[in-house]
């Protein structure tokens, strides 16, 4: 953290700390800092699922297989090999959350506090931020942040109006993500909140 956070900063900019996985990051720093239950288990509600995939698409693009483009940005060769190496936290970062879960129990709490957060990152984005396909003079800034202008970064969703996909999105994250990591962090982990 010591060097991601800084060299991020300085390439990305404080935006880029506002996405869910980064997010994640700082509250697992916290969990193994604090050896709290609680932490682990928010962090792990949120990003576990989704980290996974970050993996098995990052698997497919190494083999040449084009799944999501969700890590095309880690063959990039217009970004430094040490920039890019950096975000291999999203392929640790799951696992060791698994891990910190297993170790101090899943708190049932987490689902709650982590859906208040991510929809409170999504609302902030949504309102603040760069949208999907918007031009900025560092195009290393980050645009559509946490997806709320749908997947993909270069041009918005146009299904539906932005704010109706927003909501949908919000619902999405927590019926499809959020909630069924819940379900099995607490059938493996569950203990009672210390």
């Amino acid at each position: 953290m010591a060097v991601l956070v800084p060299v991020y900063w300085i390439n990305y900019g404080p935006t880029n700390f506002l996405y869910f996985c980064d997010v994640a990051l700082f509250v697992t720093l916290i969990a193994v800092w604090k050896e709290s239950s609680l932490m682990a288990s928010v962090a792990a509600v949120g990003i576990v699922i989704p980290q996974i995939f970050w993996c098995v698409d990052f698997g497919c693009e190494l083999v040449g297989i084009h799944l999501s483009g969700m890590t095309s940005y880690m063959f990039d060769e217009h970004r430094s090999l040490f920039l890019r190496g950096l975000s291999l936290f999203h392929g640790w970062l799951p696992f060791l959350l698994i891990f910190l879960v297993s170790r101090l129990g899943y708190d049932k709490r987490a689902l709650f506090i982590w859906t208040g957060a991510g929809w409170l990152l999504c609302l902030i984005a949504y309102n603040f931020l760069p949208p999907a396909g918007a031009h900025l003079a560092n195009p290393n800034l980050p645009v559509n942040v946490d997806y709320v202008f749908g997947l993909d970064d270069t041009k918005a969703q146009t299904l539906m109006s932005p704010r109706h996909y927003l909501i949908v999105w919000m619902l999405a994250l927590f019926a499809l993500l959020y909630v069924p990591a819940h379900l099995l962090l607490k059938r493996l982990f569950g203990r009672s909140a210390k």
